[in-house]
């Protein structure tokens, strides 16, 4: 049985995740007996939290195609029943179809599970949560986890059945009918009839997109990969910000000669996007791209992402007349940013990290990687109409020569306190160096703006959200220079002993 600090470990910020099969180096720790605990510690905080009787609450789960979804869902069914809970089992599934599930009419869930570990390799798993209000949050996160850490109260209740509903097809029409909507074309129009549009599902959750959305508007889709779930991902990592799976999206395109493909991750929170050249918008771009769709629809608006985003990008919004607030890294982070502008009178319609995870305000401000791509598909179809591509939003957004990322693990186990510390020295040292500014009033970590000898361009080193590490990531708009950059940061990391600076 585990302790209650093992089941503090499975925290990964507002997710669960953990290990689901065992490796040479890692033991399995989402167990039969850890998720049943995590079960009964989900149903004592809805207990404490809500006005409703466990017998009359709705709990949808869902997976994605990792191998041990099934055997996790079934393991949290055989609770929930036992507890008289409603269960509805909708086998595959995606993280924002979860969600969706709670504000459904033929779902009414009260509670949404997501069984992913998004990206990560096959062994690992994990839960997502949702309510009605939104995805539940860090502090919500440990309550359970302490709640599961304690005895196991049993609740006198009739044992239910959990039912089978087929959520992604419900998701997907939904997605169709707001295509439709946003094109104000008839219920049985196809406005993509003319567009070619391939999808890279990675073996994840993905695929419906291409038979059940872009085949229904009348797109092409052949040349369509990877769309058949498969836990042990085959084929490339599931993630739209991984260089291999842009690439491989990318080769398709040019060898389908698609007008434009898309790429999800493993449970469709976030995805990218490749022209019809192959060239990937994913991370800076995608901002560039669905903002500037989100400005035409609301000008002015304040766009939310993280502490990495791009100077070009930044110039970019405010060239259309937005303004973009830089803020601390973490999905949950910029979302709930986005959410506290607004209750503060702060128009903003988009929040969006550089990884990936986008929220629209019209969405709930979820994260819904194919409510993105039908967003993004939708204006393709209205500039189809005068002989052009949605990518062309996006053709004054300048781009920088070279861009580098280095990763400083930090061999001391109290490692939060020294990154802060080498983070502080990191700073004198920037102070005292020619070439580098510090710039003011930045959220996380370090921001330096570059300028000769070394080159025109930014730095930022950061704290790792999850990772004993520092992140250095360095743009210039000059060729060649990153490397004297580099050459000048060894004088600062030689010094850090507790570094182990080698990549650079």
């Amino acid at each position: 049985m585990m302790t209650e600090i093992d089941l503090k470990t499975l925290q990964n910020g507002s997710d669960i995740r953990g290990f689901a099969l065992d490796t040479e180096k890692q033991k399995k720790n989402l167990t039969e007996d850890t998720i049943k605990r995590i079960a009964h510690g989900l149903a004592a905080w809805w207990s404490e939290n809500s006005d409703k009787s466990l017998t009359e609450t709705t709990i949808t789960i869902g997976h994605d195609s990792r191998l041990t979804g099934p055997s996790i869902k079934n393991w949290l069914i055989d609770v929930f029943t036992s507890l008289g809970i409603n269960v509805i089992d909708t086998h595959m599934a995606t993280t924002p179809a979860l969600f969706m599930s709670t504000q459904y009419d033929a779902f009414q869930s009260d509670i949404g599970i997501m069984i992913t570990a998004s990206h990560l390799p096959m062994e690992y798993n994990g839960l997502k949560f949702f309510t009605q209000s939104g995805g539940l949050e860090h502090e919500d996160i440990g309550s359970i986890l302490f709640l599961a850490g304690k005895e196991v109260e049993i609740w006198d209740a009739d044992k239910t059945q959990a039912t089978e509903k087929d959520l992604l097809s419900v998701y997907a029409a939904d997605l169709v009918m707001k295509i439709r909507e946003a094109l104000n074309v008839d219920a049985e129009a196809q406005p993509l009839a003319d567009r070619k549009i391939i999808v890279d599902a990675g073996n994840g959750a993905g695929g419906f997109f291409a038979e059940k959305v872009l085949k229904v508007l009348g797109a092409d889709t052949t040349g369509s990969q990877f769309l058949d779930p498969d836990g042990t991902f085959p084929n490339h990592e599931p993630n739209p910000d991984n260089k291999e799976a842009m690439q491989s999206i990318s080769e398709a395109v040019l060898e389908n000669k698609a007008d434009l493909g898309i790429i999800f991750d493993t449970d469709v929170d976030r995805s990218a996007i490749v022209d019809s050249e192959g060239n990937s918008i994913n991370r800076n771009n995608l901002i560039g791209l669905i903002g500037a769709i989100i400005l035409e629809e609301n000008p002015g608006t304040t766009i939310v992402t993280n502490s990495p985003v791009s100077d070009h990008l930044i110039q970019f919004v405010e060239e259309m007349g937005g303004k973009v607030d830089r803020y601390i890294s973490g999905y949950r982070n910029v979302i709930n940013r986005g959410i506290d502008l607004n209750e503060e009178g702060v128009d903003c319609a988009l929040a969006i990290e550089t990884s990936g995870h986008a929220a629209l305000r019209e969405n709930y401000f979820l994260d819904d990687g194919a409510y993105l791509a039908a967003k993004i598909v939708a204006k393709e179809a209205e500039m189809a109409e005068k002989g052009k591509s949605v990518t062309e939003l996006i053709r004054h957004l300048e781009q920088p020569a070279e861009t580098e990322e280095v990763r400083f693990v930090i061999t001391n186990d109290d490692y939060k306190e020294l990154g802060m510390d080498i983070l502080e020295r990191f700073a004198v040292w920037v102070n005292n160096t020619d070439g580098f500014t510090l710039v003011p009033d930045n959220l996380e970590g370090k921001r330096v703006q570059l300028s000769e000898p070394y080159g025109n361009g930014w730095l930022l080193l950061r704290m790792s959200l999850h990772e004993p590490k520092l992140v250095l990531q360095i743009e210039n708009d000059k060729a060649g220079t990153i490397p004297s950059v580099k050459d000048k940061l060894k004088s600062f990391f030689h010094y850090e002993n507790h570094l182990d600076n080698s990549k650079l």
